[in-house]
């Protein structure tokens, strides 16, 4: 007999495991005008400790919580606590799996933001902003010209 569980995509997982979400500002540009936007995304526990130690960064506050709170199968579930303009990040669920491994993985990282808090004494910076739709387009004037003797033999 089968069991069903909750993340048929991580059964490793269950809706008790913690995960950090945070809340970063980034832009959008449309019509060559650039947008700010809130967006909801899940925090590995490897970039939170560099967040904790001090690197600029665009997560204004993030919470410690569970992976149930915040994923209801494959859907998003926001938290009273979020601001009703955010939205979530592509790929949410994919991401708050993957995040939600890494703090298994590395328990001692949960202790930056105990389950159920709040924290938001990061190096809040808007200076390297996030551009979230951007598309990188290579011309051949972008390429760099080489010595004339780079690929021969001599």
């Amino acid at each position: 007999m089968a069991i069903a569980t909750v993340y048929p995509n991580a059964p490793d997982l269950s809706t008790d495991d913690y995960v950090v979400v945070g809340l970063a500002t980034c832009f959008v540009k449309e019509e060559g005008e650039v947008l700010e936007v809130q967006v909801i995304e899940a925090i590995p526990s490897a970039a939170l400790e560099a967040i904790v130690k001090g690197i600029p960064t665009s997560y204004q506050r993030a919470w410690g919580t569970t992976l149930g709170a915040v994923l209801d199968g494959e859907s998003p579930t926001m938290l009273p606590e979020f601001p009703t303009s955010a939205q979530f990040c592509e790929e949410f669920g994919f991401r708050a799996i993957a995040a939600a491994r890494t703090y298994k993985i590395r328990p001692q990282a949960q202790s930056h933001i105990p389950l159920g808090t709040v924290r938001s004494d990061f190096s809040y910076s808007l200076d390297r902003k996030r551009v979230l739709n951007t598309q990188r387009v290579v011309r051949t004037e972008d390429n760099v010209k080489q010595h004339e003797h780079t690929h021969k033999v001599l």
